[in-house]
């Protein structure tokens, strides 16, 4: 990691003609991957990236340019590049600048008991070697099993002309178990995840087998099921089922960039009802363990915890340095990247609609007829007009407020901000699921959350009646 002096003379050479802000983003990673598919390991891998990251902003522009290598000349001539980059240099050469960079505290911190650096290979590998098994040993219709175990080290520093230094280490360990079944021609697949911001004590808590058990089971499930029915019904979404739902119904909504572009639905309704009275949605990066937490956000913005929507009013969007310039407010600490060769944007962290007071069980009875949703798949959404296409990983028909037989092949359709005014009870409880979320060709980690949930009528994709 780079010297406070170095960085002070980086952010000085970098605002020398102007601008009127600068950071500078410096990252080492160690990742590790270990995949097992067709019964034999397929790739083991480990290395460390390091670089840096140099950005400048000038006349409501960002200016960004990166380097792996990391001497001092090789950084001052970056610096260099984003000043010809501005052509501004004859309005303010010369300008005198002085910085003192401060350390900045977390707001929160996080306690890893085991470093999956010092777990040896041969454990990593006996993780998914053992998940293999587990699933296969299951049942002879399983037909392929992809179980892939990833760790990562990222160390950040950041400096901004701010005057502020701040320091983080992103722990993340990670298992995931992909299961192929096939019999009488029909083939269906199960998924199961499991990590966050943790360490190896993750396998404290939950076994490889359960993951592996878990796919397995969802595949063949879906393997005897009976294609659902499409129309219009009433559709119970379980908590178990994850936050696939709020993340792209709204979350992607509520990020500033696309908000002050034009596309989001969500642009401009600051302090209108956009949801349920019901409904309350958070971004917060602060919870232990979850896989979009940090200590600082990659601006160096403590992190924190935003009030997105409350009690179905939008009261704030996710903003990072510059959107938060753009709109003369404050950064909210969601400015993230995938890596130094990338530019922060605002993106979600751990993004979730808050528990409510009804008990689950009481809106599952209070429906006599419909879907239940026990786990949601992927999904894609028109972020201008908030319409949206979730597919129904695991899913049963609703008969008489009891959860009868599974169906597959079930797509639910809609707009996000119509479910969400919709909504007419939400559960006590709450329920994390956990992914990588793409923008910008940038993929960053993150989780998602809700409680259960009742939606009255929904149009649900499957046969037709």
């Amino acid at each position: 990691m780079l010297d406070n002096n170095l960085l002070l003379k980086i952010l000085k050479k970098t605002l020398s003609s102007g601008g009127e802000y600068a950071d500078v983003f410096v990252e080492y990673r160690k990742p590790t991957l270990v995949q097992l598919e067709d019964d034999k390991i397929e790739k083991i891998s480990s290395g460390i990236d390091s670089g840096i990251g140099i950005r400048l902003i000038s006349d409501k522009k960002t200016f960004y340019a990166f380097s792996n290598d990391m001497s001092e000349k090789a950084l001052l001539e970056l610096a260099d590049s984003l000043i010809s980059a501005t052509r501004h240099e004859s309005r303010v050469t010369g300008k005198d600048i002085t910085l003192d960079l401060r350390r900045q505290k977390p707001a929160v911190d996080f306690d890893i008991k085991l470093l999956p650096e010092t777990v040896s290979m041969d454990k990593k590998i006996e993780l998914v070697r053992t998940a293999n098994k587990t699933a296969r040993d299951f049942d002879k219709r399983i037909k392929q099993v992809i179980a892939s175990y990833r760790d990562s080290v990222q160390k950040v520093r950041i400096a901004t002309s701010e005057g502020i230094i701040a320091e983080d280490e992103r722990i993340h360990t990670l298992m995931i178990v992909h299961v192929i079944v096939s019999d009488k021609g029909i083939i269906q697949t199960g998924y199961e995840p499991a990590g966050g911001f943790i360490g190896f004590e993750l396998f404290d808590n939950v076994a490889p087998e359960d993951i592996a058990l878990k796919a397995a089971r969802r595949a063949l499930m879906m393997l005897t099921a009976r294609r659902a029915l499409g129309g219009r019904m009433p559709v119970v979404i379980s908590s178990e089922a994850g936050g696939t739902m709020i993340h792209e119904a709204i979350g992607h909504g509520l990020e500033a960039d696309l908000a002050q572009q034009g596309l989001s639905v969500y642009a401009g309704k600051f302090g209108e009802q956009v949801a349920s009275p019901l409904v309350t949605v958070l971004d917060d990066a602060t919870l232990p363990s979850k896989r979009g937490s940090f200590r600082f956000d990659d601006e160096g913005t403590p992190s924190q915890r935003t009030i997105l929507v409350k009690n179905g009013v939008l009261t704030g969007y996710m903003y990072d340095k510059f959107t938060a310039m753009q709109d003369g407010t404050k950064s909210t600490g969601n400015a993230r990247r995938e890596s130094y060769h990338n530019r922060p944007i605002p993106r979600m962290t751990n993004t979730f609609i808050a528990s409510g007071e009804s008990l689950p069980e009481d809106i599952l009875k209070s429906a006599i007829k419909g879907l239940f949703v026990k786990k949601m798949g992927g999904g894609q959404v028109n972020t201008v007009n908030g319409d949206f296409v979730f597919e129904v990983q695991e899913g049963y028909i609703i008969e008489n407020g009891r959860i009868g037989e599974p169906v597959r092949g079930a797509m639910l359709t809609g707009n996000g901000p119509e479910v969400l005014k919709s909504i007419d009870m939400v559960g006590s409880d709450l329920g994390f699921s956990i992914g990588t979320c793409g923008k910008d060709n940038q993929g960053v980690p993150v989780s998602d959350a809700m409680p259960t949930i009742r939606v009255p009528e929904m149009v649900v994709g499957g046969e037709s009646r």
